[in-house]
């Protein structure tokens, strides 16, 4: 009997140690706490932290991508109302408006239950043990990658690819995905790939290096492209955020030099930029 007790002593203090080996379960979310959630990890595993004070800004401050407000707001719509809608993904020039709308289309439909999830790529491994936490819970969840891109080796391709499409475990009905990319097809794309392609009684078969980079942006039901602005739109995003930061002159011609002159220094006429120079801009007019 003294024995048996001494087994059962060593077992138990055996059980206790592995199980600090072990990965914890995913923490409890503070549900009621945030619209907008990010998902952190450490070595005692990974927890969706709220985030308190969320970038606001509104669908009618973006200028300049009416076409893309319009599919992603319908897309959202339809999701939030609980019918069929499609992962999006959203490629194209810097600085115009990508990681923007999907902020506004977060708070356009907040008080109607949408949420938004925000991953970074080297956590996507992660996404099962995300999908698990909100599997049965009430409200609609935008899982967002900004600035998406991979090396052909990342493991986090294979688990987006199968949690977009293709996993033999089915992803929940109120998780879409949502990801910014400056690549159409998310990886790098080399010269030696595409002389690979192979020309059969006048048809063109990709070579599978590319199909398999082409199979994960496909996975998405809908490509937003966005593209530089021109000098009228960039002009109009400027007079925007000068009149919602202080007001605009009489004389509009020298802002627009300003304006103009700034951009030309930053190399770029975008969205990001007429920001950036109307702060400016207006910060030193209040001087």
């Amino acid at each position: 009997m003294e024995e048996l007790s001494r087994l059962i002593a060593r077992a138990e203090s055996l059980l206790y140690r592995l199980e600090g080996l072990l990965p914890a379960a995913p923490r409890a979310p503070a549900w009621d706490a945030a619209i907008a959630f990010r998902w952190r990890t450490s070595a005692a595993g990974g927890w969706l932290e709220a985030v308190t004070h969320p970038h606001r800004i509104r669908l009618a401050d973006l200028k300049g991508i009416d076409e893309q407000k319009k599919i992603i707001d319908r897309n959202t719509r339809q999701f939030v109302e609980g019918r069929p809608a499609n992962n999006v993904l959203l490629t194209g020039a810097r600085g115009t408006g990508k990681s923007s709308l999907v902020k506004a289309v977060l708070h356009q439909y907040a008080k109607r239950g949408l949420r938004l999830i925000e991953i970074d790529k080297t956590h996507l491994a992660d996404l099962p043990d995300i999908v698990d936490l909100i599997y049965a819970r009430p409200e609609r969840f935008i899982l967002f990658c900004d600035d998406l891109a991979f090396a052909a080796d990342e493991p986090g391709y294979q688990t987006l690819k199968a949690i977009l499409d293709g996993s033999i475990a089915s992803s929940s009905d109120n998780l879409l995905v949502y990801a910014t990319s400056n690549r159409r097809h998310l990886m790098p794309e080399y010269l030696e790939e595409n002389a690979l392609t192979r020309h059969v009684g006048g048809e063109v078969h990709p070579a599978e290096a590319v199909e398999e980079k082409v199979s994960l942006s496909e996975r998405f039901g809908i490509w937003l492209s966005f593209y530089p602005f021109d000098q009228d739109a960039y002009l109009e995003i400027v007079e925007h955020w000068v009149r919602m930061l202080g007001r605009l002159p009489a004389n509009r011609a020298s802002l627009h030099r300003a304006a103009l002159n700034w951009a030309l220094a930053r190399g770029s006429r975008s969205g990001r930029v007429a920001w950036q120079f109307a702060r400016d801009w207006v910060g030193r007019q209040a001087a």
